[in-house]
């Protein structure tokens, strides 16, 4: 593991790393914020999946969490967006949304993606294992959440390891890949035309197909320009209905889909986590 950057914040250490993923087959560099503990003490571990065209250091930079992580006492750990090196396949045409910075969490199935597009089993296996080992982190207590493609991350991973993560949330959400132009395309571009295979990385479809968790918190910008052909959230908030999920959909007036957004309401959704994740 090779530290890429460290720098001590609000009493706790804030760290870049970057190791050889026996996953994706490539360097993956991740942030993780550790608050200021006892000796001996493990704490929760917040998850933070990020969005298109993002690293690990957009929400490093502006998402404003380590004063709440600080105070809360939270371990809070940010992965990239994608596979990156010599040799990765990326979007033919440079697209924003397929290819590098889109990984869209998914385990790629299709040539030339399937030899490093494997976000799923990076963030839930490999990158999991490595904060259980490196860090005071506490397994048993955590949580997820992301914004936009992370979002969508967030919720598909959460929706299926619901055993694992205590609390799951989202900032503008991708909901159901499956029905929007951004999903279609990196869907059918990593796991093929199959749509049965789609479901398992479509929230909404999760939920359909029996998936539960006992509470989701999601807030959305009501002046985001992605908000009517991408993000969809009416769509979460029927499926919650008909499963009896308790979904907590907050649209905010006049917010849009960047990290004044999120930064915003970043310390609502931590203290939602940490409250979920206690004991």
């Amino acid at each position: 593991m090779e530290t890429v950057s460290s720098a001590k914040s609000f009493g706790g250490e804030q760290a870049v790393l970057r190791h050889a993923s026996e996953v994706t087959g490539t360097d993956m560099t991740f942030s993780v914020f550790v608050p200021d503990h006892e000796e001996g003490a493990k704490l929760p571990v917040v998850w933070y999946l990020s969005g298109l065209t993002c690293t690990h250091a957009n929400v490093t930079e502006k998402g404003d969490f380590r004063r709440a992580c600080a105070e809360l006492g939270l371990i809070f750990v940010a992965p990239d967006t994608s596979p990156r090196g010599e040799g990765v396949a990326d979007d033919p045409e440079g697209a924003y949304d397929f290819g590098l910075g889109a990984g869209f969490y998914v385990d790629a199935t299709e040539d030339p993606f399937a030899q490093h597009y494997r976000m799923w089993s990076y963030v839930t296996e490999e990158l999991s294992e490595i904060i259980g080992d490196c860090f005071p982190a506490d397994l048993t207590r955590q949580s997820i959440m992301g914004h936009s493609m992370g979002g969508h991350g967030a919720l598909t991973i959460g929706l299926t390891h619901a055993e694992r993560f205590r609390a799951v949330s989202a900032f503008a959400p991708i909901v159901a890949p499956s029905q929007v132009p951004w999903g279609v395309k990196a869907l059918t571009g990593y796991l093929g035309e199959d749509r049965a295979a789609w479901r398992k990385h479509d929230a909404v479809a999760l939920i359909e197909d029996g998936a539960r968790v006992p509470a989701l918190l999601v807030d959305q910008g009501d002046a985001d320009s992605f908000l009517a052909e991408q993000l969809k959230p009416q769509l979460l908030a029927e499926a919650c209905d008909k499963a009896g999920i308790d979904l907590t959909l907050r649209m905010q007036p006049g917010y849009d889909h960047s990290y004044y957004f999120i930064s915003t309401f970043m310390e609502d959704h931590l203290r939602w986590h940490a409250a979920r994740l206690k004991g």
